[in-house]
């Protein structure tokens, strides 16, 4: 079974960055799809990118295309989230989940999930 891990979590102004890990144990990344949820308060979950098996990488609302980028370092079996430009709006908390090889809008299509990290933004 895939065990996920978010760090990197915390409070930036609005124009700064942070960068996101999503660090795997128990299984090769091989198998799996690895996507980037966050919550923002009072907000439903939402899907922010995901990359896939083979690593192919989707962008999924318009409002983070340009600013965040998802990259994946297999062999040490961790998924980062580069984020820049970073804007109020970008405020919640940002979990990383595993599907069964291919990437999905939809959160029930995901099998594990990490504890989740802050994000703040605000001056």
């Amino acid at each position: 079974q895939l065990l996920l891990v978010e760090s990197g979590g915390g409070l930036a102004q609005p124009g700064g960055s942070l960068r996101l890990s999503c660090t795997t144990s128990g299984s090769t990344l091989d198998y799996y799809a690895i996507g980037w949820f966050r919550q923002a308060p009072g907000k439903e979950r939402e899907v922010v990118s995901c990359v896939s098996s083979i690593g192919d990488i989707a962008n999924y609302p318009d409002s983070v295309k340009g600013r965040f980028t998802t990259s994946k370092h297999k062999a040490s079996k961790v998924v980062f989230l580069q984020m820049s430009s970073l804007k109020p709006e970008d405020t919640g908390v940002y979990t990383c989940a595993a599907s069964w090889g291919r990437c999905s809008t939809y959160g029930r299509d995901f099998t594990s999930w990490g504890q989740g990290t802050q994000v703040t933004v605000s001056s």
